[in-house]
């Protein structure tokens, strides 16, 4: 980038932050949500935008929601979309200036952050994948890969849970579905975190340059995978993407890079930080710790519960393709709702007791974690599979785990989640299990 763009981009960044920080600090709860610390909680400031009533304007000029029954009517409603109804563009807090060039962005130009038709094209090639039956074969491979990371594990008192564990099993499974070398992790792991960081829209130039040079990275890893794929299909994803690509004039050579990004980067972002999320649910709750322990084949309700109280994903966003009147409230064409996900997983009127961490909640799978509607994250059910074994091998390993330092959390207002969490505890050998 020249040194005059630099200074352009770092001037608008600036004056980006200023604005936000002014909005947040003469009261708009949904500027303070999006200026906050990354590393506070923020369900305080959920409560505040939901004490503004279930559909609110922001000085931001744009709505705001922490409503359960609001934010899930949106997610279904087809009237709304995740990009502006001329669909250019994005849903996005972004100052003008700051883009990537022609790189394929996964995040921005998946089906992720696409409208139907496309969306619906392109996740197609994708779904049959993430079927139930599909899904049910993966499960054995999964308990496999969990079982083999304990044994590493277990004669190590002390560890990291994320980076010895957390991180490992969710892409050993995306490897292993994507047909990617394992040993290729280590890079994985940076790309995960600088597009989950981006979430939050880029605010400083150094973070645009370790967009702009992730994404360059992960082109050409992809762009050389797809290429030999096309020439040597295998069994696995990519190779179907490539297949499918091949058949549909429709589906650019863009599509197919960043349909295996996204696949790649969400495939494991978001399992890490539910195990992460998880483990630490069940230390800070020695009641749930001990139910769980003593009722493991309940960790299916559990996982449902840490999405429920501390979800991955915290808010994404909906524009309006036409005039439509939500609780109220008549939105124009083009008027943006900033949904707080996290916030409707803790509506008072839906769950009682809402900050309570309690995994014998009998509707805790009413949350909106994964989203709803047509954009319901594909990949869920695979999450689910993946934490429930994480969880419950565990914890059968380490009845007595406990936190050996404190947690240190992600850099981000959007993907919840912890970087390092110490850990320590007395393994109980596979053998007495069996």
């Amino acid at each position: 980038m020249a040194l005059r763009d630099q200074a352009r981009l770092r001037l608008a960044l600036l004056a980006f932050r200023s604005a936000l920080r002014a909005h947040a600090l003469f009261g708009d709860p949904a500027a303070a949500v999006l200026n906050r610390s990354p590393n506070t909680s923020p369900y305080g400031l959920y409560e505040r935008v939901r004490q503004r009533g279930d559909l609110s304007r922001s000085s931001l000029r744009m709505y705001a929601t922490a409503s359960h029954s609001v934010v899930n009517s949106i997610l279904r409603d087809q009237r709304f979309g995740v990009r502006s109804a001329n669909n250019q563009g994005r849903p996005s807090f972004q100052p003008a200036g700051v883009a990537t060039g022609d790189r394929v962005h996964p995040i921005q130009d998946s089906f992720l952050s696409l409208d139907p038709p496309v969306h619906t094209r392109l996740r197609k090639m994708v779904a049959p994948w993430f079927t139930p039956r599909a899904l049910r074969a993966q499960t054995e491979r999964i308990e496999t890969v969990v079982e083999g990371f304990l044994d590493e594990l277990a004669d190590r008192d002390e560890f990291d849970l994320i980076d010895d564990f957390a991180v490992r099993v969710p892409i050993q499974v995306i490897c292993d579905l994507l047909g990617v070398p394992s040993e290729e992790y280590q890079r994985f792991i940076p790309w995960g975190a600088i597009l989950g960081a981006s979430l939050d829209d880029v605010r400083t130039v150094t973070e645009h340059r370790r967009l702009e040079r992730a994404l360059g990275e992960m082109a050409e890893f992809f762009d050389a995978l797809i290429a030999h794929r096309g020439e040597q299909p295998g069994d696995d994803l990519v190779s179907a993407l490539v297949t499918a690509g091949a058949q549909d004039p429709e589906v650019l050579h863009g599509d197919l890079l960043a349909s295996t990004e996204i696949l790649l980067v969400a495939g494991f972002e978001t399992t890490v930080n539910l195990i992460g999320n998880g483990v630490l649910a069940l230390l800070r709750n020695p009641d749930a710790r001990s139910w769980f322990i003593a009722n493991p084949d309940r960790a299916d309700d559990l996982v449902e519960e840490v999405l429920r109280h501390d979800p991955p994903v915290q808010l994404t966003m909906r524009m309006a393709h036409e005039p439509v009147t939500v609780a109220g409230v008549d939105l124009r064409r083009d008027d943006g709702v900033l949904l707080l996900l996290a916030g409707a997983n803790r509506d008072p009127d839906v769950f009682g007791n809402p900050g309570e961490f309690d995994p014998t909640r009998s509707n805790n799978r009413d949350h909106l974690a994964f989203s709803a509607g047509v954009h319901y994250c594909i990949g869920a059910g695979l999450a689910r599979i993946e934490a429930a074994v994480a969880l419950r091998a565990l914890f059968a390993r380490y009845p007595d785990l406990s936190q050996a330092g404190p947690a240190r959390r992600r850099h981000s207002r959007n993907i919840n989640g912890v970087l390092h969490l110490p850990v320590r505890g007395s393994a109980v050998r596979r053998s007495v299990l069996t």
